[in-house]
């Protein structure tokens, strides 16, 4: 008898997760100084919201996040748990094809998810009212850091970020249990996108053109109008013309800095070009 249902583990796992990894960023502290995209103390200086008013505002997108995803459960209920069922019995035989499924399922659910998070972020950065009034808290993070990540009005976190996820699950076709492992990844990746540092031998730096840096030139005012796509692809950028390299630099007063490559270059030594 198990001890939790994929459905329950598939709503929390995901929020652990969060915490935890964004946790370890933070742990860190100075030790990683030189590899910090701003001086640690612009986070102070620069950012328009306290750090205790991020945590009760990713804390509420959790809840919320959490009522949706019991919503989606229990409705899907009967057929996804036959499916994840069946999944299971194949793939304790390791056979290739449940392999291929799940990578399919995958592959869908992050092309739907990139899909709708682009169209409505650049919306939010069109609409001026949606922009003033809802898409604006999140660039209140000026200088973004790991548990920042999921900082938003309610109702982009809602729109953005939670029913985007319900809609990539849904069309995927993915089980209950295949999700905890999905949604942990976007989880992972969406802080790393926002932890602030460009770490050596960061997996998501070496397998994603969409990564810290390349967010980071969004949250800049100079890139604000380019680099929405989210959180694993560059292609709509690509496609619509909203993609906006970088060179990343070492700043002189020490760490790193990702500069759009339509600003002035800065002095410092140069170490990589990102125009893919």
């Amino acid at each position: 008898m198990e001890l939790f249902s994929d459905e329950a583990l598939a709503i929390v796992v995901p929020i652990l997760v969060y915490w935890v990894y964004s946790g370890m960023y933070m742990a860190l502290g100075q030790s990683m100084d030189k590899y910090r995209l701003h001086p640690r103390k612009e986070e102070d200086s620069k950012n328009l919201v306290s750090k205790r008013d991020v945590v009760m505002g990713v804390l509420l997108q959790q809840l919320v996040q959490a009522a949706v995803a019991a919503a989606v459960f229990t409705l899907t209920g009967d057929s996804r748990s036959i499916s994840s069922t069946t999944a299971q019995d194949r793939m304790s035989g390791g056979s290739p094809s449940s392999f291929l499924k799940l990578a399919r399922q995958f592959a869908v659910a992050m092309a739907v998810l990139d899909g709708w998070q682009y169209a409505w972020h650049r919306y939010m950065h069109l609409n001026r009212f949606l922009y003033r009034h809802v898409h604006s808290w999140h660039h209140r993070l000026v200088v973004p850091y790991a548990f920042g990540a999921q900082y938003n009005h309610p109702a982009e976190g809602l729109l953005l970020d939670t029913l985007g996820g319900a809609l990539a699950f849904l069309a995927s076709g993915m089980s209950p249990r295949a999700s905890i492992f999905f949604f942990s990844l976007c989880t992972v990746k969406g802080v790393d996108d926002h932890c602030g540092l460009w770490l050596p031998g960061n997996v998501f730096h070496l397998c994603f053109w969409n990564n810290t840096a390349y967010h980071d030139v969004h949250h800049q005012l100079r890139g604000s109008r380019f680099n929405f796509s989210q959180p694993f692809f560059v292609t709509w950028d690509k496609v619509f013309g909203t993609h906006m390299p970088y060179v990343l630099e070492e700043r002189p007063t020490g760490g790193l800095q990702a500069r759009p490559l339509m600003a002035r270059p800065a002095t410092g030594n140069i170490m990589a070009t990102k125009t893919s």
